[in-house]
């Protein structure tokens, strides 16, 4: 990366394919000795290699960043999926299909109604959140964002939605369009900040990860700074505050899959285990490398085929020996990836967020 910015290497195709092939998942970062920042490193060299590829494939990048970033686009690209059931014809195909079983991944329910702008909780508030939404988990696991403003409820907090948020510009900026990123960074930054909130908190490992680094994709905004020092992942904001204790058992083998971006991005890798093993009847099982990427990688599943299935088919392997009945992700790509894994390796074994499973033992399940 340095020699390409120094003029001494050429953005070959050969070199090209060798940063693309990086997975951004940032596992190098706890393990570099120096503490190189690489995560920051491969974001700002991909807009560097984006001006140097063939214009068909830029151009069919910035479709995907479009798609990914445009609600209207998104919601019209993801809704048909809602129609592929496990069951039936396409339920079987699906499991000789990637497409298919990625499609089948998606859940089933409808988005029901938008979150209310402020959700009390029942006595005085320990302090308030700002939620973020999110992009392709307010479109998917709208659920998911209804359960953790109503866990955080039930922890104490005052939850805000704003309603200017959108995405926080983390898919762009893995697909190397550093611009697009920025103002949706900036409009982001600029919704949560005004909220006055204690915490900035996500649901989701990508969004959470990217909020932490607003300082550094917009160094001069205040607005930025604030959210970025706010910022918090739900579980461990939920682990640090406490939460009564919970209603409603789950009998099951639970194995923790650890998202790179909240595990290497944020350091959070004990909140999800925590919070996990206080469920009554849950038994956590080891996972043999539950923090090695499953191939989602924020779009790397959907640019770099080949090797995103390569990793996920070692995921597969990990999840099917450790005997889990159900396996926890706290991150919406992780959990797509996974349960289209699941789906074509035929496994009776559930993928769901670590939120969603709190949500039903405390039984406040949307």
């Amino acid at each position: 990366m340095r020699a390409l910015e120094d003029g001494a290497l050429e953005p070959t195709p050969e070199v090209t394919r060798h940063l693309d092939l990086c997975l951004g998942c940032r596992a190098c970062e706890p393990a570099c000795p120096s503490g190189v920042p690489y995560g920051a490193l491969i974001e700002a060299a991909r807009p560097f290699v984006e001006r140097h590829r063939p214009w068909s494939r830029r151009l069919a990048r910035r479709a995907l960043v479009a798609v990914l970033t445009r609600r209207v686009l998104r919601a019209a690209a993801l809704g048909p999926l809602r129609l592929v059931g496990r069951g039936g014809v396409l339920g079987r195909l699906a499991t000789r299909s990637r497409w298919l079983a990625l499609a089948a991944a998606v859940p089933r329910s409808a988005n029901g109604e938008p979150l209310p702008a402020t959700i009390d909780p029942p006595g005085r508030p320990r302090g308030t959140a700002a939620l973020v939404t999110g992009c392709v988990a307010a479109t998917v696991f709208s659920a998911t964002n209804r359960a953790t403003a109503r866990l955080l409820a039930h922890a104490g907090v005052r939850v805000l939605v704003p309603r200017g948020q959108g995405c926080c510009g983390a898919l762009a900026l893995h697909l190397g369009a550093v611009e697009r990123a920025r103002a949706l960074a900036k409009r982001q930054a600029y919704a949560l900040a005004a909220t006055g909130a204690d915490w900035v908190v996500s649901n989701a490992a990508g969004c959470g990860a990217a909020l932490r680094d607003y300082g550094h994709l917009l160094p001069d905004d205040p607005h930025a700074a604030m959210v970025a020092r706010r910022a918090r992942d739900a579980l461990e904001l939920l682990a640090e505050l406490g939460l009564p204790a919970p209603i409603r058992p789950l009998a099951a083998r639970v194995a923790v899959h650890d998202p790179c971006h909240l595990a290497h991005g944020q350091g959070v890798r004990a909140a999800p285990r925590t919070l996990l093993a206080s469920i009554p009847d849950v038994r956590l099982v080891e996972l043999e490398e539950a923090d090695t990427c499953c191939g989602s990688a924020g779009t790397y599943n959907l640019t770099e085929r080949a090797m995103a299935d390569r990793l996920l088919a070692r995921k597969v392997d990990r999840i099917a020996a450790s005997g889990a009945e159900v396996v926890a992700a706290a991150n919406p790509g992780c959990l797509l990836q996974i349960r289209a894994g699941l789906i074509r390796r035929g496994l009776d074994v559930a993928a769901e967020h670590p939120i969603d499973l709190l949500a039903a033992a405390h039984g406040l399940a949307p």
